[in-house]
């Protein structure tokens, strides 16, 4: 029997996705758990995973449409069944003006992404996918210089690579030139910078934790040089892609101590606190344009090496903008690591629906008071941000001494 296959939910604010590439096209043969289309959503490109196997009968959406989610966007089944074809009212639509957009409905028409652009002194409204600006930015292209080929004229990225592979493109030039005879910094025009759907994403949600979250902030300076110590010990007998690093070891740790603390491992709906079974802990990386949190599941009961493997794979699909779903959904508790740009101190803001997140600084070494004497040794400051409605700052203060009962004794998480 012929299986729908419905636009994805990533992410429980997540409310639609442009399907970028079909990867599969219709007559082909698909098996469950293979790549069928791409999408992009606030957070990244996305391969969207067959949910069954047969024959590609349908795709009732068109590559550069924007899809609500749960919305059907391909049929799936036996080889010569029939399937009952969409109609044009009854398909996503792109349009060449904003309509207002209905998660429970796919007959609303949407409209494409235009982005306003300066060329030679002349504006110009230019369609392009967020995916095709963003090949076109990383490989310096003047998106005014290629044709679109996509749905109402839209610029997809297949024109891109098209334009590329011709040497048909120009390449802008990220300053304008300058007479010689001007001072460096001096007389410079304005540039306007588009904001990608990844920073608007990150400052909606930012500005809805800070207006609707009552924070409070608690530090702790942790003695690192068991830590250290033994992070070498374990990297010698480690391959070079192997290694694990400061941060699993931290994370590791915030897994283990969350199973003391349940309540910072929670969520708030209405007048209730619900406490997750599991312990996920979210890690912030780095990516193109703003940064992305992936998922350890279940970190508390991973090994070291496990979390390290998981971390590197997804931040490495992070960065090519090929997150799979599972790697950025289902996060009870967050990390944010600075540590590699020596940074001293810092606070975070929670992610939601979370009620906590953990600030890592830097493991520096300092000069340090100990049994009245003055030596150096390394040490690390961490800050916790937390919901007030949640917890108060006992609670988390006795979160940040159990954190150094691992982290200054880290034998007890190999154990």
């Amino acid at each position: 029997m012929a299986e729908t296959i419905n636009m994805p939910k990533l992410g429980f604010d997540m409310a639609e996705g442009l399907l970028v590439r079909w990867v599969r096209q219709v007559g082909e043969t698909i098996n469950k758990g293979d790549v069928l289309a791409e999408i992009e959503t606030d957070k990244a490109t996305v391969e969207v995973e067959s949910s069954a196997s047969g024959v590609v009968l349908q795709l009732i959406v068109d590559q550069g449409t924007m899809v609500p989610i749960n919305a059907p966007i391909a049929v799936v089944g036996q080889s010569g069944e029939k399937v009952e074809d969409k109609t044009e009212d009854d398909r996503p639509k792109t349009e060449s003006a904003p309509t207002p957009l209905s998660v429970d409905s796919v007959s609303q028409a949407i409209a494409p992404v235009q982005t306003s652009s300066t060329v030679h002194g002349q504006s110009s409204i230019l369609k392009a996918s967020p995916l095709a600006k963003k090949v076109a930015r990383d490989k310096k292209v003047d998106l005014s210089n290629v044709k679109g080929t996509g749905p109402g004229g839209r610029i997809v990225r297949r024109d891109i690579e098209a334009a590329l592979a011709s040497n048909q493109s120009s390449v802008s030039s990220v300053q304008s030139a300058q007479p010689n005879s001007q001072l460096p910094g001096t007389n410079r025009e304005n540039t306007a910078v588009p904001v990608t759907k990844l920073r608007q994403a990150i400052g909606r949600r930012l500005v809805e934790s800070k207006q609707t979250i009552p924070h409070f902030y608690i530090t702790h300076e942790y003695k690192m040089e068991a830590l250290l110590e033994m992070r070498k010990q374990i990297n010698a007998y480690l391959g070079e892609n192997e290694k694990v690093s400061v941060n699993d070891f931290i994370i590791k740790a915030a897994a283990l101590t969350l199973r003391q603390f349940p309540n910072l491992n929670a969520t708030i709906k209405g007048n209730e606190i619900i406490q997750f079974g599991n312990v996920n802990i979210g890690v912030a990386v780095t990516v193109p344009g703003g940064l992305m949190t992936v998922v350890v599941k279940d970190a508390d009961q991973k090994s070291l090496r496990q979390i390290s493997a998981e971390i590197k794979s997804m931040a490495a699909r992070a960065r090519e903008g090929k997150v799979k779903p599972e790697d950025v959904d289902g996060s009870t508790f967050s990390t944010s690591n600075l540590g590699m740009y020596d940074v001293e101190e810092f606070i975070a803001i929670v992610n939601p629906p979370e009620v906590g997140i953990l600030a890592i600084s830097s493991a520096r070494e300092v000069p340090v008071v100990e049994r009245g004497e003055l030596k150096a040794g390394w040490r690390m400051k961490a800050t916790i941000s937390v919901d007030h409605r949640v917890s108060d700052g006992a609670e988390a203060a006795q979160f940040m001494q159990a954190l150094a009962g691992f982290l200054e004794n880290p034998v007890r998480m190999l154990v």
